[in-house]
């Protein structure tokens, strides 16, 4: 059986001890587990005794009180994401500061416990950070030895779900123990928050599902003759909604015409995620700018969009899977951070490449540029 250190920390002696009463003899065991896991419990009551401990010796979970004496929790947990320590973190949150737990999830924390919970529910929470804990590990085992890994997902996955789940939770316990009184409108600004969280999900979902059906070994792709200009157009249509409810204007030649080999619902993606990006980070009664131009050799798709920009030190982890750039004019926009990454792998499937210019403040320039091939078969390997 292996022993986990669990870090506890909180200035109430009652919660500390009562949590070591909880976890004492309590074991985790999955049918996948190699073997169960115990826990070694150990306690700090201040930021600054369990930022002395991590230093030490880091403990494979932390559960942090955010309310305490000298540095706060999200100070220690902003120390642990910057440090990047191999640290899973389940903050320790009352009812009343439940926008602090979900913004706490946001930047790096596993999970979080409400005040006053029972032991059944802190059971619960340290069973699925025991699962995710050793997913993580199988992770960084297969990437070792060379393997293909797929349970890099399943762990990424379940962490980028987990918090928005967990703000859902608990923004319907709140609305189910009418903590807010029996006014509906008190809890119209949880029930909006819980509608983007689960907007966000499905993003996310959907995006999945792309980057499978581009990975997928034997897919039949349905290669043909097609107008770029349609789907371009098709991919506009869908997205003028959200232009007109952020206020983006986007401009476009309908008229443009031009012809190519390709499946048109990868390149429907591309066009989708490049618009999607140049709508979303955008300004206000700003402007979204597509184009199309053909030559010999090669197909060239431009997005310049008058948007926020990106800082150049961010712009080597645009194309990384999960991988979001967020700023304080970014935070509140969702997104799954796999867009790009999934128009990186289509364009890679043409052996073309996907070119960024951007100036933070101002804007972004994306760029694709797609060989011109003439016979189906070259693009097939056939």
């Amino acid at each position: 059986m292996e022993s986990l250190d669990i870090l506890v920390v909180d200035d109430e002696f009652g919660i500390r001890s009562g949590i070591s009463r909880i976890l004492k003899n309590f074991t985790v065991s999955y049918p996948f587990l190699d073997e169960d896991f115990s826990f070694n419990i150990i306690e700090a009551a201040t930021g600054e005794e369990a930022l002395e401990i991590i230093d030490k010796k880091p403990p494979a979970i932390v559960l942090l009180d955010n309310k305490l004496p000298g540095i706060q929790g999200v100070e220690v947990l902003e120390y642990i994401n910057s440090n990047q320590l191999d640290i899973l973190v389940i903050m320790i949150t009352s009812y009343a500061s439940l926008d602090l737990a979900v913004k706490a999830t946001n930047i790096g924390a596993y999970d979080f416990v409400p005040k006053p919970f029972t032991p059944l529910e802190l059971k619960s929470s340290i069973e699925n950070v025991t699962k995710h804990f050793f997913l993580r590990r199988m992770t960084r085992k297969l990437h070792k030895e060379g393997k293909q890994v797929r349970f890099q997902f399943l762990t990424v996955l379940s962490h980028e779900l987990k918090a928005p789940l967990n703000a859902i939770e608990g923004y319907l316990k709140i609305m189910q123990e009418r903590q807010a009184g029996d006014n509906l409108e008190a809890y119209e600004k949880m029930i909006d928050r819980s509608l983007s969280r689960v907007k966000a999900m499905r993003t996310m979902i959907m995006d999945l599902l792309d980057l499978t059906r581009i990975e997928s070994e034997g897919k039949k792709r349905d290669l043909r003759e097609l107008d770029l200009g349609l789907v371009a157009k098709s991919a506009i249509d869908t997205m003028i909604p959200l232009a007109i409810q952020r206020d983006v204007k986007i401009i476009y030649d309908s008229s443009t015409s031009v012809s190519f080999v390709g499946d048109s619902k990868e390149l429907e993606i591309v066009f989708n995620n490049l618009l999607s990006n140049a709508v979303k980070y955008n300004i206000e009664g700003g402007q979204v700018n597509c184009s199309i131009k053909a030559n010999e050799s090669e197909v060239v798709i431009e997005i310049i969009d008058t948007g926020v920009g990106i800082a150049e030190e961010d712009l080597p982890k645009l194309f990384r899977e999960f991988s979001r750039i967020k700023t304080s004019k970014t935070k509140e926009i969702s997104g799954s951070g796999l867009g790009l990454s999934i128009i990186k792998r289509i364009v890679d499937l043409y052996k073309g490449s996907v070119d960024v210019e951007s100036e933070f403040g101002k804007g972004t320039t994306f760029r694709v540029n797609l060989p011109i091939i003439p016979s189906i078969n070259e693009i097939t390997g056939i």
